[in-house]
Order: structure tokens, then sequence, then C-alpha cells
């Protein structure tokens, strides 16, 4: 039993088809399959029902999973260990991002980081909430930067600092002659939230919910840019993040902060229990909470 098999077979259970692993794996489908089934052979079990466009575990196939990136977290830990032991500057960090939040912390972020190590290689990886605690399972990353809610025993959650939603008006609304809003002045208003799938979304909504709101939802979308051109165009309004927020610039909404409680927004790093980041992703971590925790609030 060879460690890439053991990846081969992660690589698999979570794309769900042969093409798809090997391309991430980085080697051909052949050789991919070859090494699957080398490993079955070996272990006198089938790990996987092959059909015509999918795979799937078979029962054996789900027990050995689960050992297997055990297996693969501790040799990735053993090896993260040494290789900082040795030199800091090396390496790289493997990490995920809401959307909502990549353009707007990450520049800054990634910019200081080079500075004091410019040899160690950022990679990222941009998507929704359920599919980065996916690949944080399947330990294709090492920590992903999202927000509350997030309820999962496997995975560690720190929080790094809590930001303010901003109510986004077009120019002209009459609620730009206020220096604050209540939740009460959306009532019967359109309002512009992210589509289903993106969190932010639905701590808009559950913001609505416990003011006891019934808002008219006017569009969805995937990009907060969108939104606050939507919300220009007068389409309705909507709450935007702080860090999203454009206060001063042409073409962009008016801002107002809700009278309190205010809402909020929790961002949070998470990462496997048994895998935490290394020294190296730990610094990032460490610039993400000093910059953005001191200017949240």
């Amino acid at each position: 039993m060879e460690m890439h098999q053991l990846r081969y077979v992660v690589a698999v259970a979570h794309a769900g088809i042969f093409s798809r692993a090997a391309e991430q794996c980085h080697v051909s489908q052949p050789s991919l399959s070859q090494q699957i089934q080398k490993l079955e052979e070996e272990l006198g079990e089938r790990l996987f029902d092959r059909m015509k466009r999918e795979v799937k575990l078979t029962p054996h196939g789900e027990s050995f999973l689960r050992r297997a990136v055990r297996v693969l977290e501790e040799v990735d830990t053993a090896k993260r260990e040494a290789k900082d032991a040795t030199d800091l500057l090396r390496g790289t960090v493997t990490l995920g991002v809401l959307p909502t939040i990549a353009p707007y912390l990450l520049p800054e972020a990634i910019t200081e980081y080079l500075e004091k190590y410019p040899r160690v290689e950022i990679v990222v990886q941009e998507d929704t909430t359920a599919h980065l605690l996916k690949l944080l399972v399947a330990c294709e990353i090492d920590f992903a930067l999202a927000s509350q809610p997030i309820r999962d025993a496997r995975l560690e959650v720190r929080e790094l600092f809590s930001e303010e939603l901003l109510l986004a008006l077009p120019a002209d609304h009459p609620l730009t002659r206020k220096r604050t809003v209540s939740a009460s002045d959306l009532e019967g208003e359109a309002l512009i939230v992210m589509k289903e799938g993106h969190c932010l979304g639905d701590q808009v909504l559950n913001f609505c919910d416990r003011s006891d709101l019934h808002p008219n939802i006017s569009f969805r979308s995937a990009q907060l840019e969108t939104i606050q051109s939507l919300v220009c165009a007068e389409m309705g309004l909507s709450l935007i993040p702080a860090m999203a927020a454009k206060p001063g610039q042409r073409n962009v909404p008016q801002y107002r902060s809700f009278s309190s409680p205010r809402p909020t927004r929790k961002i949070v790093a998470a990462w496997p229990k048994q895998r935490p980041p290394g020294r190296a992703a730990a610094e990032f971590l460490k610039i993400i909470s000093e910059r953005f925790g001191k200017s949240s609030r």
C-alpha cells in the first residue's frame, strides 16, 4: 500500500469521477485507475462501485476512506512540522475563502504576508461555505476563511473578527436623510440578497426574521458588486458587509449603519481538528486578525 494510492482514493471519493480526480492529482486517468485497482486487489475488496458516469464508495470503501484520510492527515502534519522547523520561509499556504470576503480582504493581507515571507506560495480557492467545508474534511486546503455559523464537530473554528452589515441605498432614497436606520425602516422595501447557498444571504434574512420583517426579495445575485450596482439602479436595498462598502466613490450606493443592535457577521478561520495550520498558515491568519480585527472595531 502506497501513500499516493491513499490520496487517489480520497480524490476519487471527493470528485465522484475518475477523470476529475486524476486532473486534481496531476496524473493520467489510466494511471490513477490502475493504482486504485492494484490497491483493491491487495485489499481483496472493491472500494468503488463503477457506474457509467460516476463512481460511488462501497461500504468497505467508506470505512477505508475514513482511515485513509486519518493517515494522510498525520503524514501531512509530520511533513509540515518538519518543513516549518527547518525554514518558515519555504512552503505553500492553501486556503479557501468565501467570494464575499476574498476580494476585500485578501489583497492587503497577501501583500503584507509576502513582504515578510516572499518565498511562500499562496494558493487561493473561492467557493461557498458548504464546498469549502468539504475541501477541509478532504484535507485539500489548510484552512478556510468563512463566516458563522459553522457546525461541524470535525472542525476547529476560530473567530478572527466581527464586522458590521451596512444598509446600501440608492443616492436619492428617503432613508439617506437619516444618519442611522432601524430594522423597521426596511418594512415594505424591496431587498436584494445573495442567492441561495451563500451564507451572507442567509444572515441578512435571519436579521429580518429576528426583526419580524417580511421583506420583498426583488433580486438575488452571487456577486456583491452586482448587488451594489442594482442598488444604484434603484432596484432595491441591500445589506452589505463593511469591508465591501466604498463610501466616497462614484457610482456606488449610500451606506447607513443600523441603530443598536446592529447586524454583523463573524469572520472565522476553520480547519480540521486533527490537522491544525502550520506555522506559515498561522502567520497568515495572524496578519488577518491583526489588520482587520482592528479596522472592524
